[in-house]
């Protein structure tokens, strides 16, 4: 059980650093300090800093998964679903600790060799379009499902460049307009 926790304060530590301050700029020696372990016990669940990131990642994408679902969750029709992510997405910016989307972020700094890492922020990705087409199906729109997952991406990058909620209400009209 303690070995499992080790591991989880190792994941949890990198998490914090990676998103706070980027992947490129958060050594092994930070992270191993701030977690309070020895280097052997990080390099016994993590043979490098890309398979700490991918367990990062992949964290990070079942939570997020789960918060989208969870924000569509109560919502009664298709339209009100989708409108109900761009209100989560919305809410979220707006928190304090909020530093952009973990797979944006981590995307634009990554080697392009960095496989593994691009696979996992993919994966993600698709996985929020597959919950926009799952969603539009019942009311057959799924057709405009990418166009909708565009708009969500753009508020997500809009919002990091802008540091403002407008480009999440602006997606949030258009998405309203299409489902119309």
């Amino acid at each position: 059980m303690r070995k499992r926790a080790i591991r989880q304060d190792i994941i949890d530590t990198a998490s914090r650093l990676f998103y706070k301050q980027g992947y490129s700029n958060t050594g092994i020696n930070q992270i191993i300090e701030e977690a309070g372990v020895a280097k052997t016990s990080l390099y016994k669940y993590f043979d490098s800093k890309e398979d700490l990131l991918t367990a990062y990642l992949e964290q990070s994408g079942e939570r997020t998964y789960s918060e989208l679902v969870n924000a569509i969750g109560n919502a009664t029709s298709a339209t009100k679903k989708i409108i109900a992510v761009f209100d989560y997405l919305e809410q979220l910016v707006q928190q304090k600790d909020f530093h952009g989307c973990n797979f944006l972020n981590i995307i634009y700094e990554i080697p392009e060799d960095a496989v593994r890492a691009k696979e996992h922020i993919r994966l993600q990705k698709n996985n929020v379009r597959k919950l926009f087409s799952d969603t539009l199906r019942s009311s057959h729109k799924e057709g405009i499902a990418d166009e909708v997952y565009t708009l969500y991406e753009g508020a997500l990058f809009g919002n990091k460049v802008h540091n403002d909620i407008w480009p999440i209400d602006a997606a949030r009209k258009v998405a309203t307009k299409l489902l119309q």
